[in-house]
């Protein structure tokens, strides 16, 4: 007989393809709460979801059977690890299967914030070129021989830290501690880091520890020639504090994958031209996507195996 897991979220036809090869697979669920949980998920030994999606204690204790909580991405944020390691049940995510496709896209938006691509994108479309020149759209920064600090230096940090390498940056990093091994510039606190850099990139894991991190005194440390990108998760940036900052050009700029309550994303924030927002897509992409699902197959397949999972999460 097949293994039963629970699907929470509705993951893409050739995913649930794949799961329904080796598991009977009960879902997606509408909402976060034990109430929407159909009866035959009871027998889930598996839990399927997304890592910003909340997975509480109540979902846990209507699952009599719950074993593994197996999330589809990297973030782990939104599982009460506490509860799971009270009921002995086992965590796993996807590890660095999208770290190249994320840092690949936190490039880009740096450089579409800083070299305002996405201006001259609207601009050329809006008919605005004819007779005006392109004084509007033009006498951006260069990359080379700006300092990037890198708030995060794990899978997806590093992966940015050598691109940013290849533009010819000044590579500084924040991180719970230094990394010896690399030849970046270790700064003790977000701080200090900010103060430092031309461009603040946020990829650190979401946790209570970061929430807020990145509030109105950093992003008034960055200065009013310095630029943000977010492609961690919203909750690090206080988006009232970078409103404030975009709108009085405390900042030169910010460019944003990821937002705190999404899909809403402020009004305030996009009515702004010095800001580049993009739907939480960075790691979307084909190879990416194919990368989750091998790791998260892996991962099933080794549990009920009863062996050790390629992408299993401590508690």
């Amino acid at each position: 007989m097949k293994p039963t897991i629970l699907m929470m979220p509705r993951l893409a036809d050739d995913a649930i393809a794949s799961l329904k090869q080796s598991y009977t697979v009960i879902g997606p669920v509408h909402g976060d709460d034990a109430a929407g949980i159909p009866v035959e998920a009871k027998e889930a030994r598996a839990l399927v979801t997304y890592g910003g999606r909340r997975t509480g204690a109540d979902l846990m204790d209507a699952l009599p059977k719950l074993e593994l909580i197996a999330c589809y991405g990297t973030g782990i944020e939104g599982v009460d690890a506490a509860a799971a390691k009270a009921r002995g049940i086992q965590l796993c995510n996807a590890a660095d299967a999208n770290a190249r496709s994320v840092a690949e896209f936190a490039v880009g938006l740096m450089l579409n914030a800083m070299r305002g691509i996405g201006r001259g994108d609207r601009f050329v479309r809006d008919g605005l070129w004819s007779g005006r020149g392109v004084e509007p759209v033009s006498n951006t920064p260069d990359l080379a021989g700006r300092k990037i600090g890198i708030y995060g230096l794990g899978a997806i940090g590093s992966k940015i830290a050598s691109r940013a390498a290849a533009f010819e940056m000044e590579i500084g990093y924040h991180s719970r501690s230094p990394k010896p091994d690399l030849p970046y510039q270790f700064h003790d606190s977000l701080l200090g880091l900010a103060t430092w850099a031309d461009v603040l990139m946020i990829a650190v894991r979401a946790s209570a520890e970061t929430r807020h991190a990145v509030d109105d005194t950093i992003l008034s440390a960055l200065g009013p020639e310095g630029y943000v990108v977010n492609i961690a998760r919203g909750l690090v940036i206080d988006e009232e504090a970078l409103c404030a900052a975009l709108e009085q050009k405390r900042i030169g700029g910010a460019a944003l994958d990821v937002f705190a309550e999404e899909p809403h994303v402020p009004e305030r924030l996009c009515k702004l031209e010095n800001v580049v927002l993009t739907p939480h897509v960075a790691a979307s992409s084909q190879d990416a996507k194919k990368a989750q699902l091998r790791t998260l197959l892996g991962n099933l397949e080794a549990f009920f195996a009863g062996r050790t999972m390629p992408a299993g999460v401590p508690l």
